[in-house]
């Protein structure tokens, strides 16, 4: 078995010699020449219901496919361990596209573990694509199965509790419903959750697979029934990732192996720090004997990542902390190179209903690079300074 570093860099690049180039060639063509009426037919025919080209075929049309999307789709498929991968415009539009492929058999009820991400939670309570939904505790999904069940969702580490889920009983509970994991926090490199039975796994490729902050794309890696269905929904509705990010995206594909276990290593270091500090009054990190109850850290997954939250005892003193940072960047997002701070009840999970909502005095790191006793110096001065 090739080791995942190799594939890391390898994966999605087959065929470069015998075009003549090094890096990883980007088509921007919006549209292709037709050989045919007939053929062409055929071709838009075969991509609009699912499929890939087949040898010699048109592309037709870049909402139908794409040679340099298709490369950044085969890099996350080998880095999953899925047979195929299917790349959107964004981690929502991911999503998206997985809630309308569940419910095309007419199974709308969607059992969702919370915590989620604020955009996942939001867009299935709203039921604006359709759904009904049960949110549960992780050991309430069995009993939350009804008969039009198309889909169990859940996250872990969950955003921003870092609550881990123990995807083997979460599988045997889900029976024969198809359960969708959102893998962004841990990335292939920690954990592959294909592997534990699951349908599908999603990642916001916009954070750790990119890693850089500049490219915005989501991805789905799957069986290839499942990548067929979530292509036609792409066809249809236009959600493709676009060559210039899907680019950048696969570019970053091939440090991410160095970037995850170096931003993990940093995270111990500043998770002890915070932990030991006065003013913080809790640290979630799955890093943390506390925060791992179920020991799923070296058995399920290889780490424990590299986002960080953390309570203060009051909402006024953690909303004051982010506008008092100086090298650590008040931002949303994660899994960049450079570490982030934001307040998740106020910002990402501003939508989420009442109940299902951070708590206001909680933050929420994504650390980088940086040197970490550099993190921990302005995280300490920040904490200090608005006591």
């Amino acid at each position: 078995m090739t080791a995942i570093d190799t594939l890391a860099v390898h994966a999605g690049r087959t065929g470069l010699t015998e075009q003549g180039v090094h890096a990883v060639p980007i088509d921007l063509s919006t549209t292709a020449p037709l050989p045919s009426v007939h053929d062409g037919g055929l071709a838009y025919e075969q991509m609009a219901t699912g499929g890939v080209p087949l040898d010699g075929q048109s592309t037709v049309y870049q909402r139908l496919w794409n040679p340099t999307v298709a490369r950044f789709e085969d890099g996350v498929a080998a880095l999953e361990g899925a047979a195929q991968a299917v790349g959107f415009a964004s981690g929502m539009a991911a999503f998206s596209a997985v809630l309308l492929a569940a419910q095309s058999e007419g199974k709308t009820h969607v059992v969702a573990v919370r915590p989620l991400y604020g955009g996942t939670d939001h867009v299935l309570a709203s039921g604006l694509l359709g759904n009904q939904v049960t949110f549960v505790k992780a050991d309430g999904v069995r009993d939350a199965l009804r008969p039009d069940t198309g889909l169990v969702v859940v996250e872990t580490p969950a955003n921003p509790s870092l609550d881990l889920v123990d995807l083997n009983r979460l599988v045997a509970d889900a029976a024969d419903v198809p359960v969708l994991v959102d893998n962004t926090f841990a990335t292939p490199i920690l954990q592959q959750p294909l592997k534990h039975g699951v349908a599908m796994v999603l990642h916001s490729a916009t954070k750790f697979l990119g890693g850089h902050g500049d490219a915005m794309g989501g991805v789905v890696a799957t069986s290839a029934e499942w990548a067929t269905r979530l292509r036609r929904v792409r066809a249809v509705t236009g959600g493709i990732l676009t060559p210039w990010p899907a680019y950048l995206l696969h570019r970053g594909l091939a440090t991410l192996p160095i970037r995850v276990r170096a931003q993990q290593d940093h995270a111990h270091k500043i998770a002890a720090a915070l932990a030991s500090h006065e003013l913080v009054a809790k640290v979630y990190y799955p890093g943390l004997p506390e925060c791992d109850p179920l020991h799923l850290v070296g058995t399920q997954m290889s780490g424990p990542g590299s986002l960080i939250s953390f309570d203060l005892e009051s909402a006024e003193h953690a909303e004051r902390i982010p506008g008092a940072v100086r090298l650590i960047t008040h931002a949303v997002s994660l899994g960049g190179i450079d570490t982030l701070i934001q307040h998740p009840a106020g910002l990402t999970h501003r939508p989420v209903a009442p109940e299902a909502k951070p708590q206001a005095r909680m933050l929420r790191l994504s650390i980088g690079l940086e040197d970490p006793a550099d993190i921990i110096d302005d995280l300490v001065q920040a904490l200090e300074s608005t006591r």
